[in-house]
């Protein structure tokens, strides 16, 4: 089948199977390998993406489902050299050790500040609670994503 999904911001046609992940479409097809794909169980979240502004997790995804509508991925944060201030937020406040989850937890965070720009640490950790990270004991994660809330200026990606 031929479908059209709009991925950050550029439309895509590409001929799939009707079976074919959404996780698939965009690591596969169209190489964006932001997205990660973690335990094909759909319990870690590393393959969390923003689908018409709000996460999913893309290994529960068929492509055909996302057709006509808009996926973002990590790699629509970085714009024109500028982080997303998720991303500087794990930067400054050492929210990531290897990194796996990391894609899916700054899609999830972006998504949360995008609906509430000054949530509390409860609403914070309620938001990650789909996301596994193996290293961290999540204390960093949540202190970045407090400080992107400090530092965000507006910005909506893939709302």
């Amino acid at each position: 089948m031929q479908i059209t999904i709009n991925v950050n911001g550029e439309d895509y046609t590409r001929e799939i199977e009707p079976r074919h992940l959404l996780v698939r479409f965009l690591r596969d097809d169209l190489g964006l390998t932001g997205t990660h794909w973690g335990c094909d169980t759909s319990n870690c979240g590393a393959c969390t993406v923003l689908l018409d502004g709000k996460p999913v997790k893309s290994c529960t995804v068929l492509a055909a489902m996302a057709a006509g509508h808009e996926v973002r991925t990590v790699e629509s944060l970085e714009v024109d050299g500028n982080l997303d201030p998720v991303q500087q937020g794990f930067i400054e406040k050492h929210g990531l050790q290897c990194g796996f989850c990391t894609p899916g937890m700054l899609m999830t965070a972006r998504a949360l500040l995008n609906e509430n720009p000054n949530p509390t640490e409860a609403e914070i950790r309620e938001a990650i609670s789909g996301q596994l990270c193996r290293c961290t004991g999540y204390l960093n994660i949540v202190r970045a994503i407090q400080w992107a809330a400090e530092h965000s200026t507006a910005k909506t990606v893939g709302s």
